[in-house]
């Protein structure tokens, strides 16, 4: 089923608002995929433009960055164990920007968005 952005046919006091035009195509939004822990799955999303964006289905691994060296390295994601969009993203290990996630080298938040650009970056959080 799509999912439409377009403005409702009702206003605010229920009036039945009519509309000089249609629906558009570029009203119409995508169903949503939540990133889960597995093997790394990309898939690639045209949008508006020709443009493209790349969508993560699973993952195992973030870039994780240490604010005290500054340093990057790339480590492997244990679990999810903490999710403020939504407490059941916990259990189902969603992982979606603001997740906090228990890799090999310790607790990280995750500051990119994996259902919108395509890799999952993170900050080491301090004990």
């Amino acid at each position: 089923m799509a999912v439409w952005h377009g403005n409702s046919k009702r206003s605010k006091t229920g009036r039945r608002i009519r509309y000089a035009r249609n629906k558009r195509r570029f009203e119409i939004g995508r169903e949503l995929h939540l990133t889960t822990i597995g093997t790394m799955k990309r898939k690639p999303i045209r949008t508006k433009g020709n443009n493209k964006k790349s969508r993560i289905l699973t993952a195992d691994t973030a870039f994780v960055i240490d604010p005290k060296t500054n340093k990057t390295t790339k480590t492997e994601i244990v679990t999810v164990i903490e999710n403020s969009a939504n407490v059941h993203y916990v259990r189902r290990n969603i992982m979606n920007k603001g997740a906090i996630i228990n890799t090999k080298i310790g607790k990280a938040k995750i500051t990119s968005r994996p259902g919108q650009s395509g890799v999952i970056n993170a900050v080491l959080l301090t004990k």
